[in-house]
């Protein structure tokens, strides 16, 4: 069975964009998302990779869900289905899903492994991350409460894993 993680930020209410944008910028959660991510494929949807600062974003396969019948985007792997991109994974690494909202609600049931960033604030949004089952989860590891210096905004690193 192939690996499936899910990557993302959420705020205290599951917040986790407004307008195809991320709702805070904290460094040190792009560092982690990076080192995590390089040289493995990401998977996404066509609104968050348009959101994304550079494109494709280097070092890993960008797998690119589309619902528009062979449409391509230099640099990507386009898949047009779940099923697509399950087949387009690499079966011997980690694979991330990195968003949005809605791809984050079609692979919870598929996913082994979710590494979340909680923001400990709440936040007005228009996309939401979906409720994390504790009879689903086990939480395996939280980090420390760190503070942002930028925007002081409180955050932690949590490791959940199915159970």
């Amino acid at each position: 069975m192939k690996q499936v993680s899910i990557i993302v930020a959420i705020a205290e209410n599951n917040a986790i964009g407004n307008n195809n944008q991320l709702l805070w910028h904290i460094p040190d959660d792009l560092i982690r998302f990076k080192a995590l991510t390089t040289n493995h494929d990401i998977i996404m949807g066509k609104k968050t990779f348009e959101s994304l600062p550079i494109k494709p974003l280097p070092n890993r396969k960008n797998i690119v869900i589309t619902d528009i019948p062979n449409e391509q985007i230099s640099g990507c792997t386009m898949a047009y289905s779940i099923q697509d991109v399950l087949e387009k994974m690499n079966p011997e690494k980690e694979n991330f899903i990195i968003g949005g909202g809605s791809i984050y609600s079609q692979f919870m049931p598929l996913a082994n492994k979710l590494y979340i960033t909680k923001v400990h604030h709440t936040f007005e949004a228009d996309t939401f991350f979906p409720e994390i089952d504790s009879t689903a989860w086990t939480l395996q590891e939280e980090s420390e409460l760190f503070v942002c210096e930028k925007n002081l905004l409180k955050y932690s690193f949590l490791t959940f894993t199915k159970k």
